[in-house]
């Protein structure tokens, strides 16, 4: 075995192991393009670990700066020769060869690997968001850039995709915000736009202490509508991405919308635990996408 096709098995364990809601949806794709979505996927998951796992706000900084090195070695052909720091150097050399031959192979823009970078670098620093337009900027960074890198291997001919796909991260990261306020305010943050709560008339502290007021229903509900709004302005996505990655579309956008629609459905209490898919219901979506593509 070469050491691309070690680099793309060690991309399919990482996405397998952790991908959640994502890995589901894509069986349905072809095993070229199947491979190149655990290669982005492991990108991403190690920028997010070096940022949450960090033992300091200082020692992130530091490692995501370096996996900015990692970034450019990729599109550079390099193979993490020149990462120094011995954990990341391990992590580069084994998911860096899959990673860059797929952001060769698909022609995949660097810009959007550069800007979830700098979403990772917001959440080290930024703990509030004062409108929705800022939460906007973050939703992009971290949420958008995916869609937009997944999109050129799904493949599209319509520059349109390229807005669709934007639309859709910000609606499947405002459904993770509403799932995950009592876990973002247990690390002392909170993703719901400042203006909104005043709106309605939560404090930051109900919020902080997971003591929410009744009015915390129709704040969620309004996030909601709003993250529901999103969905519909992305579904045009589904007829320009190429007919063989449709279905994993379909199932990732079933995945999500079915994920907050159990929130509605849980009255918003998303104080009492984590609300989730259970994996035979997401099993199932990807399964009925597939039949149906």
């Amino acid at each position: 075995m070469t050491s691309l096709e070690h680099s793309y098995r060690h991309c399919q364990h990482v996405a397998s192991k952790q991908a959640k809601n994502f890995y589901y949806s894509f069986y349905a794709l072809p095993k070229e393009k199947r491979d190149a979505m655990c290669a982005i996927y492991a990108f991403f998951r190690y920028c997010d670990d070096l940022s949450d796992h960090a033992s300091s706000v200082e020692v992130a900084r530091v490692n995501l700066r370096r996996w900015r090195a990692v970034l450019d070695e990729a599109y550079a052909g390099g193979t993490a020769t020149a990462v120094a720091h011995s954990a990341l150097e391990v992590t580069a050399r084994a998911m860096l060869p899959a990673f860059a031959d797929t952001v060769r192979r698909y022609q995949i823009p660097k810009d959007y690997f550069a800007d979830l970078i700098s979403g990772a670098e917001m959440d080290l620093d930024k703990t509030r968001y004062a409108t929705f337009d800022e939460l906007y900027r973050y939703c992009y960074r971290v949420a958008s850039c995916v869609g937009l890198t997944v999109i050129h291997v799904f493949g599209f001919t319509d520059e349109k995709a390229k807005q669709y796909a934007e639309w859709c991260g910000i609606a499947f990261q405002l459904t993770n915000i509403l799932r995950d306020v009592r876990e973002d305010a247990q690390m002392g943050r909170i993703y719901l736009p400042l203006e909104d709560l005043n709106r309605f008339g939560v404090t930051e502290e109900q919020i902080l202490k997971c003591q929410p007021p009744p009015a915390f229903v129709d704040l969620m509900k309004f996030e909601s509508d709003r993250a529901h709004d999103y969905y519909d302005k992305a579904h045009p996505l589904l007829s320009l991405i190429h007919a063989d990655s449709r279905a994993t579309l379909v199932a990732l956008m079933e995945i999500y919308r079915g994920l907050l629609k159990k929130i509605e459905h849980h009255e918003f209490d998303v104080f009492s635990g984590r609300i989730s898919l259970p994996t035979w219901k997401k099993l199932l979506i990807a399964a009925k996408s597939l039949l149906n593509r």
